[in-house]
């Protein structure tokens, strides 16, 4: 139901930009997460979005550098991360929940997409 894409292999400083579509239903009107996790780490919340786009919500290591965007029409999400750093490197999936863009029980759960980072 949620289908991300755009990972990669990126230098050190590079950017790159995470979809995360929406399929077989519609979750325009929810709150819409990014997660990663990287190998032998626990779950780490980046970004969330509030069903409007006028909330966005960021986890304290990409502050400045990640940007979070929707496309309602769409039902897509966007994760638009610059000046990335090889502590990057994770796994990164999508996720949507009902409620407050603060909340941290997230109900749907997409596939992760690889991203590199090489230093």
């Amino acid at each position: 139901q949620l289908q991300a894409s755009g990972g990669g292999l990126v230098q050190a400083g590079g950017s790159l930009r995470l979809s995360c579509a929406a399929s077989g239903r519609t979750f325009s009107r929810y709150v819409m997460g990014w997660f990663r996790q990287a190998p032998g780490k626990e779950r780490e919340f980046v970004a969330a979005i509030d069903w409007s786009a006028s909330t966005t919500y960021y986890g304290n290591s990409v502050k400045g550098r990640f940007t979070i965007a929707r496309d309602r029409a769409k039902d897509t999400v966007f994760l638009q991360m610059n000046s990335l750093k090889p502590e990057d490197t994770a796994v990164y999936y999508c996720a949507a929940r009902w409620g407050d863009v603060h909340g941290t029980e997230y109900h749907y759960w997409g596939q992760g997409t690889q991203v590199t980072v090489s230093s």
